[in-house]
């Protein structure tokens, strides 16, 4: 399934057609993370090297999904647990359901929360929660979700689908390249200076306003009409 995953992120990460992605669950759940019947360690057997599983499967989907240059919506239809929860909390814009939880189950496992679980959790509710979250594994409900700032939306389970999906639509006609930019500048802020900030937004402006569609939006506000984007 990594592997599926992977390849589907990848083709869309490459198609100028596609301008947008929505991730979901399938099921009663999102994810539930590692299959640990994969990682069962009986007495004096050699422990299986975890690290090497973070290297070829979770680091890359992490970094296809936060490197896209198009918006990836998450849409949470159940429990999404471990690096289930973490893949979710990686994406742009998480909406999920009112029966939604999120856990990040590593604690009772003795291992960390990988999947960038460690880098986005501080940087979303605060390194206090961050610490409650990771030691701790609680249930973290849909609503108490929303309220700690760890996600955009929730909506009722029986529209969360077409919510999602409308969503994704609404983005897929918008300037995917003022998206691409926005997300750079938006990773690069979390190590950047506010002056080093500064330059970068400089930087991405000046590539902004090459782009076709910038021309568009300035046409279309001065002509009074909805503009056409084309994501280039």
């Amino acid at each position: 399934m990594h592997a599926e995953v992977n390849e589907a992120l990848t083709q869309a990460a490459g198609d100028k057609a596609v301008r947008a992605v929505l991730l979901t669950g399938n099921g009663r759940g999102f994810c539930a993370g590692q299959d640990l019947n994969d990682r069962a360690v009986a007495s004096g057997d050699e422990a299986p090297d975890l690290g090497a599983s973070v290297e070829q499967y979770y680091n890359p989907l992490i970094r296809l999904i936060t490197g896209m240059e198009k918006p990836v919506i998450c849409a949470v239809n159940g429990v999404a647990a471990g690096a289930g929860a973490n893949i979710a909390l990686a994406c742009d814009l998480v909406i999920a359901a009112r029966s939604a939880s999120f856990i990040e189950s590593f604690c009772k496992l003795g291992v960390i929360p990988d999947s960038g679980g460690t880098w986005i959790l501080p940087r979303l509710v605060g390194m206090a929660r961050a610490r409650g979250l990771a030691m701790l594994g609680p249930k973290v409900s849909a609503e108490q979700a929303l309220a700690w700032g760890m996600i955009w939306e929730v909506v009722d389970d029986e529209q969360l689908q077409e919510h999602a999906l409308g969503l994704a639509e609404q983005l897929a006609t918008q300037p995917t390249r003022g998206f691409a930019f926005t997300k750079q500048a938006l990773a690069a802020s979390a190590s950047n200076s506010l002056d080093a900030q500064l330059e970068l937004e400089k930087e991405l402006m000046r590539a902004a306003g090459k782009t076709s569609d910038y021309r568009e939006g300035v046409a279309a506000f001065l002509e009074k009409r909805k503009p056409q984007y084309r994501g280039e």
